[in-house]
């Protein structure tokens, strides 16, 4: 297509003495003619200047080149609508037909790879098998390149010089998020360009264009792409074109128009498309018309025949209501007119005019004096004849009802989103109404997107919970539709924050009979609705299908501000906020559906988020969790009390593992052997203020975030260095706590012990998940456990196991099990986990240690008690005791020995013989056997009491010898 003077390709010396070689080698050749080299420049040196050289086209064709000749200096450009000539080393006009950007370079067509772009396909890593990927390569399609669509990593590169710094300017088109497709710049040392992110985001409705800034000097130019097909699902390849590069010195030849498009004066920077019903050839100085019997579209290269008109030619609409109630029904050709009345078989255009009944006014209207319809207020509703108030106990339903179409709605608008010219004033109205619905015209391209957007201003909060629900039903659309088509049509449904920052909610194939679908609004951001039909994904210009249509019968949507009521509902009889039209119950309040009254929720329940009616309404907290103080979600403040089998009960206190925490997955590949992982991110308790748990998509266009207790998320690796990994696929595996206990199931959420054996006798603490999305694999939505176990050994916060036997954390798709251990998950220290070791009486002092029981299954709680010291009676205290007493007996019993002796004795001197009476020998003998036993308790080998013993005894023979005197 041309040849680019960017990057020098010589070096002074090696050309010259290239050319001597060549010049003593070749004397049997013919001369050179000029046709057969082309001049090149050498590198510059220091001092700025450079030679000019000829080089052969094919080597050893010919003898006898041009010599060198010092070229132009390196600060030397053309300008815009001009080409450097070699020959003259001069810069010339570009002729009619032809054009130049000067200082940039662009590549619009592509029948073949451009000169100097390289493609080539690779494995990104290794694989588990063997894959060729020597065709998984960008291919070029005339208008277009497409990229590859396998798990090869197909590579399109470009090297350019650039005198100045300038920048890469192209359109590219990425309808599938399943195939990764980035772009980077890279210097002659191989390093790349500084850029916030080199991924380029899913374009799923029209091409787009990027733009990169680029450094003087060399510039390698990478567009990459990688099919990530995790589910083997089929992939559509990027399509690139019009690639542009700004800031070279100048280029070596000017380029042709492409057909369809002329330059009618030399000096041309860029090429003008042909008005619609012309036509031109490749390098065309004009636009030629077509012929009376054909036509052409703008920017065409030929002409078409013009086709017989058919009833696909024209459409129908109607006037606005007159005064009397009447409307018109009128017929329209669509414009573009490109058919022919005059050919054979063709229709004629059916007449207008006719006067019909208007239909009624849709729900919420009124009609007005001037036969137009006006909404009631915001206390009435209506069936669109008459407003009436709503009664006393009841509040408006307030929206949207859109069942008759007369005129479209005012917050309503049609548009066409093409592939080319989508800003032709003619191509805005893509939709019609037609009474009883509203459908898509024809005459448009079958690639063309045929737009209806429904704007809405936002949504009134529940009255029944003052701050909102996040996870509660907002508000509700509903729609009536029917598409019949020929081929592979696609009707979308879209939701967003507008018109142009969407996603796709739900999307149809084919023909699809009438039926009605609704969507929950969670976000009081969504404020823009569209439906959208394409006739074919099949890039091109042709109106083959412009008959296939959709039809919308009816829209409804719910709970919408400044919106009118078509109906009225009881509602509480207590008054809140005066923005109400009635009064609601009061949070932790249910309505009696009988009398409207309000009766309270039993303790610890939560309301539904729907408008709460009957005592179902109310729904218990599981254990160890509480309402919020909305009462519309059961929380955790991380401090759980459980009750053990023995009777005992356990306090925890998990506040240090209750910010969010983030872990992946052992790697996973898939049928090729690509790596992925899965990103987790877990919020455990989910006491209120607190941040919840993200997973992000930052692939897509609209960068997509999912927020809850337990989400999920892919990472896809780059192989390229300082490239963070991408995140995408990001789904909830619970948004609400259903309750925590050391059971293994909870409300129908099992926790099998298997999954995490252990052997410890202390119980695991259960943390239980629900999610409210619900799938097609999931009917009854995921849920989620995690177990907490108590390891002493683990300080770190972060310690999470996945079952081995499901490495993905499930092993059914539905519900997810995770192990976290930690030594915040053991329960609080009490007296019961340490004992108590007293020591021997040493020198009248004990002392008393305390231990932890071991194992450790505490943290926390009470302390470990210090050691108490304390006064004791030791041994030789009671030795001492003992002696004295036995001493003490003794004497007494001498004495009292004595003491008869003596009496004894007088009576005897007095002839009156007297004995000791029996109670005197009976105390005596009580006494004798108390000092006996208290001595005999002691060591006999004692001296102390051996003298005492020997003391008693001669007491005794003493007494005895008394006695007989």
């Amino acid at each position: 297509m041309q040849r680019l003077l960017t990057a020098p390709r010589l070096r002074a010396a090696g050309v010259v003495v290239l050319w001597l070689v060549l010049t003593q080698a070749s004397g049997d050749l013919p001369i050179c003619k000029e046709s057969d080299y082309h001049f090149e420049y050498t590198e510059c040196d220091r001092l700025g200047t450079r030679w000019r050289v000829a080089v052969p086209n094919k080597p050893d064709t010919c003898t006898a080149l041009p010599d060198p000749v010092k070229g132009t200096q390196c600060t030397f450009s053309c300008g815009e609508g001009e080409f450097l000539d070699m020959q003259s080393q001069q810069c010339q006009k570009c002729s009619a037909g032809t054009y130049s950007l000067g200082t940039g370079v662009a590549f619009d067509e592509w029948d073949s790879l451009p000169t100097g772009f390289i493609t080539q396909g690779v494995m990104v890593n290794e694989g588990k098998t063997l894959t060729d990927c020597s065709n998984s390569t960008w291919t070029p399609k005339g208008d277009y390149a497409a990229s590859n669509t396998d798990e090869c990593t197909a590579t399109l590169s470009y090297a350019v010089g650039l005198k100045k710094p300038g920048t890469v300017t192209f359109e590219y088109f990425h309808p599938d998020r399943n195939l990764y497709f980035e772009f980077f710049v890279q210097n002659d040392q191989c390093q790349s360009a500084e850029s916030e992110s080199r991924w380029i985001k899913v374009s799923e409705k029209d091409w787009n264009q990027y733009t990169v800034d680029l450094t003087s000097g060399n510039n390698v130019l990478y567009w990459r792409t990688t099919s990530y097909a995790l589910q083997g699902a089929a992939v559509k390849p990027v399509l690139l074109r019009n690639i542009q590069v700004s800031g070279v010195a100048y280029t070596s030849e000017c380029f042709h128009c492409k057909p369809g498009t002329h330059s009618a004066k030399a000096g041309s920077a860029r090429c003008t498309p042909c008005p619609a019903d012309t036509y031109s050839n490749k390098g065309a100085t004009v636009c030629h018309q077509c012929e009376k019997d054909k036509y052409s579209e703008p920017g065409s290269g030929s002409c078409k025949e013009r086709p017989a008109c058919t009833h696909s030619d024209y459409f129908y609409t109607h006037t606005p209501c007159d005064s009397e109630g009447k409307n018109q029904l009128m017929y329209k050709w669509i414009e573009p007119k490109i058919c022919s009345e005059t050919a054979e078989g063709a229709v004629k255009l059916p007449a207008s005019g006719e006067k019909q009944t208007c239909p009624p006014c849709n729900p919420g209207f009124f009609v007005s004096n001037s036969s137009s319809c006006e909404p009631c207020g915001s206390d009435s509703h209506s069936n669109g004849t008459v407003c009436v108030k709503c009664p006393a106990g009841t509040e408006p339903l307030i929206g949207f009802e859109y069942k008759w179409w007369n005129t479209m709605p005012t917050n309503m608008r049609s548009s066409v989103l093409g592939q080319e010219y989508s800003s032709d004033p003619n191509r805005s109205t893509a939709w019609e109404v037609a009474g009883e619905y509203v459908y898509t015209t024809p005459g448009y391209h079958d690639t063309d997107y045929l737009m209806l957007t429904l704007t809405v201003p936002g949504y009134r909060i529940p009255q029944f919970n003052n701050k909102g629900s996040e996870r509660g039903e907002l508000s509700r659309i509903s729609f009536v539709f029917e598409t019949m088509c020929t081929t592979d049509c696609k009707f979308y449904f879209l939701a967003g924050y507008s018109e142009w920052n969407n996603y796709v909610v739900e999307q149809w194939k084919g023909s699809s009979r009438k039926q009605s679908y609704s969507y929950v609004i969670q976000s009081n951001r969504t404020i823009s609705f569209s439906w959208a039909l394409q006739r074919t994904e099949e890039l091109s210009m042709n109106k083959t299908y412009n008959s296939d249509f959709a039809k919308i019968y009816s829209v409804h949507i719910t709970n919408v501000v400044g919106g009118v009521a078509s109906q009225c509902r009881r509602c509480a009889l207590t008054s809140v906020g005066t923005d109400s039209a009635c009064v609601l119950c009061p949070p932790g309040h249910f309505m009696v559906s009988e009398t409207g009254a309000c009766k309270s929720c039993p303790p610890n329940s939560i309301t539904k988020a729907s408008q709460p009616v009957g005592e179902e309404a109310c729904v218990r907290c599981g254990p160890n969790t509480r309402r919020n103080k909305a009462h519309t979600a059961c929380v955790s403040d991380c401090k759980v009390d459980v009750k053990t089998t023995e009777g005992t009960r356990l306090h925890y206190n998990f506040s240090p593992l209750s910010n969010v925490t983030e872990f992946y997955s052992s790697p996973s590949f898939t049928s090729k052997g690509l790596r992925y992982f899965h990103r987790f991110s877990l919020g455990l308790c989910g006491a209120e203020n607190k941040v919840p748990a993200s997973c992000v998509d930052n692939v897509t266009e609209n960068e997509r975030t999912v927020k809850g207790y337990i989400c999920q998320s892919t990472l896809v690796p780059s192989d390229l260095r300082a490239q963070k990994m991408v995140s995408g696929q990001p789904f909830l595996i619970g948004d609400s706590l259903v309750g925590v206990s050391t059971e293994t199931t909870l409300l129908g959420i099992s926790s099998p012990a298997w999954l995490f054996p252990s052997a410890s006798e202390l119980p695991d603490v259960i943390f239980y998940y629900r999610s409210s999305d619900i799938t097609q694999a999931c009917k009854q939505g995921r849920s989620a456990t995690i177990r907490l176990r108590c390891n002493p050994a683990i300080a770190a916060k972060d310690f999470i196991h996945l079952p081995s036997n499901c490495s993905e954390g499930t092993c059914d798709g539905c519900t997810f099990h995770f192990l976290w251990e930690s030594q915040h998950a053991c329960p609080h220290c009490t007296k019961n986990h340490y004992k108590e070791i007293v020591s021997a009486c040493i020198q009248g002092i004990q002392k008393t240690t305390y231990m932890w029981q071991q194992p450790l299954q505490c943290n926390g709680g009470v302390s470990l008690p210090g050691q108490k010291v304390s006064a004791c009676v030791s041994l030789d205290f009671w030795l001492k005791f003992g002696v004295t007493t036995g001493t003490i007996g003794a004497l007494l019993l001498v004495s009292i020995s004595c003491y008869f002796w003596k009496k004894t004795r007088k009576g005897h001197l007095m002839g009156l013989t007297r004995f000791p009476s029996s109670s005197h020998l009976l105390a005596i003998n009580k006494l004798k056997m108390r000092t006996l036993m208290m001595l005999k308790s002691e060591d006999d080998h004692n001296d102390k009491f051996a003298k005492v013993w020997k003391f008693y005894f001669a007491s005794q023979d003493t007494f005895h010898n008394c006695v007989e005197v």
